[in-house]
């Protein structure tokens, strides 16, 4: 992408991730013409406890709009993306009444609990096809309830990071569809209904310049429009600092084990059965702070390092795990260690941890077709090859797309008439290549005995 500035009309997509808010201009036909990025801050305020200013998420966006706006020709239209679940609770114009309470928060684990216990979230899941976890909107509400009323008597929304967005740039209050109102009521917080934003098909509204903003789904969604996920039993992986799987489906299955969501998608009669794991690469970076290494040092380390005899479990958030399992007590372990362990070995066995993970949710989303993945972490060909072994199918790595971004700007694209669809994205396949089948379950093994001593 150029920084030469272009007189090309473009489509703008925006995903407001956790760590970082990327815009990306589009052409017509899909080709990225330029790219902004900014970081965003998210702090822990104590054990377990992740909030984020709403306000600095929102000048994120404003200063990567106007970055592209410096590289691009006109913009026909600015699609928006962001990070789901949390609590965002704002004022009539969308300020700030408290820090935002990250979808990574921990503090409503003892509520969540209860629910489980009470047998309210498999009612939830049974309704919904959607597990609620600690840092799910609902759970969050519940502990404000308890402990700052005063926030949400002076809320007008609870909203979500999008919708945030969305009434900032534009003014107008709604969220999409997608987002599980029926949840709240559910779980004794009727009282507080009215802080959710009316539901729209695309919200949109328009900047001051009149240029159109649609808030598109968030991003699990808006990423699996972006990749090109068009086929029931198709399915996404992202790894990026959380771990994303899923896969489109033309059914809600609330059967089973009671885990990740369902989530409404662009097409009439289609879901995302979504099993988003806590961590993907946050896991990675762990581990290289354990051994004093870094990102950079990861090919070598996957190269030398052997796993054999090793088992890691990846359960490193504070907040427990959500998918394929939801459990706030869940907590890694490495088994196997001896005083010849090398430090690339456990380096290895947690990225080969990180792939046993993705296949865990995926094969419990129903994965049947093809598979993309996208992410960071596959910018390293070795962990990409990993992913490929593990799940003992092709992979096809999108490097270098923002998927995100892309799905937003496909959704604003939607408004515009006379546009034609983006181009289908290319990749790199890997193919499997050495079997993981007996270490994948011995695996799981390790997951089902641990999970009865959390």
């Amino acid at each position: 992408m150029s920084r030469t500035r272009s007189s090309e009309p473009v489509v703008v997509g925006v995903d407001a991730g956790t760590t970082l808010t990327k815009a990306v201009a589009f052409s017509a036909t899909g080709e990225p013409l330029a790219r902004a990025v900014r970081k965003t801050r998210v702090d822990r305020v104590g054990p377990g406890w992740y909030e984020q200013d709403p306000d600095l998420v929102v000048d994120s966006v404003e200063e990567t709009l106007a970055e592209l706006a410096e590289q691009t020709g006109p913009t026909l239209a600015i699609g928006v993306t962001a990070q789901g679940d949390g609590l965002w609770l704002v004022d009539d114009d969308g300020r700030p009444v408290r820090p935002a309470i990250s979808w990574m928060d921990g503090r409503a684990a003892g509520i969540v609990r209860e629910w489980d216990v009470s047998g309210l979230l498999t009612e939830g899941f049974r309704r919904t096809g959607t597990l609620m976890f600690p840092g799910a909107q609902a759970p969050l509400l519940a502990w404000a309830a308890a402990h700052e009323p005063e926030s949400l008597k002076r809320a007008a929304t609870a909203a979500y990071c999008k919708d945030v967005i969305l009434q900032r740039l534009t003014g107008v209050r709604a969220t999409d569809p997608a987002d599980l109102r029926e949840l709240v009521p559910l779980c004794g917080l009727g009282e507080h209904e009215h802080l959710l934003p009316p539901a729209q098909t695309a919200p949109a509204g328009r900047r001051p310049d009149g240029t159109p903003v649609v808030a598109a789904l968030y991003d699990l969604p808006a990423s699996a429009l972006g990749a090109g996920v068009t086929g029931v039993g198709d399915g996404q992986l992202i790894l990026g600092t959380t771990l994303a799987c899923q896969v489109l489906v033309d059914a809600v299955d609330t059967a089973g084990e009671p885990a990740g969501l369902s989530l409404r998608t662009w097409q009439e009669g289609r879901w995302l059965r979504a099993l988003p794991a806590m961590v993907g690469t946050a896991a990675l970076d762990w581990a290289l702070r354990l051994v004093s290494a870094t990102v950079d040092d990861l090919p070598g380390l996957l190269a030398e390092g052997d796993s054999t005899g090793l088992t890691v479990l990846p359960y490193l958030s504070e907040a427990g795990e959500r998918a394929p399992f939801v459990d706030p007590r869940a907590r890694g372990r490495i088994d196997g260690l001896h005083l010849g362990t090398r430090p690339a070995d456990v380096v290895r066995a947690v990225c080969e941890a990180i792939a046993y993970s993705a296949r865990h949710c995926l094969t419990a989303a129903g994965l049947t077709g093809e598979l993309v993945a996208c992410g960071g972490g596959l910018a390293t060909t070795a962990w990409a090859q990993i992913f490929a072994d593990v799940l003992g199918r092709p992979i096809r790595v999108l490097a270098g797309h923002e998927v995100g971004a892309r799905g937003a700007a496909t959704a604003a694209a939607t408004a515009l008439p006379g546009l034609t669809s983006f181009a289908p994205l290319t990749g790199v396949v890997h193919e499997p290549r050495t079997s993981y089948e007996d270490r994948y379950a011995r695996y799981l093994d390790h997951v089902e005995r641990a999970r009865t001593t959390w």
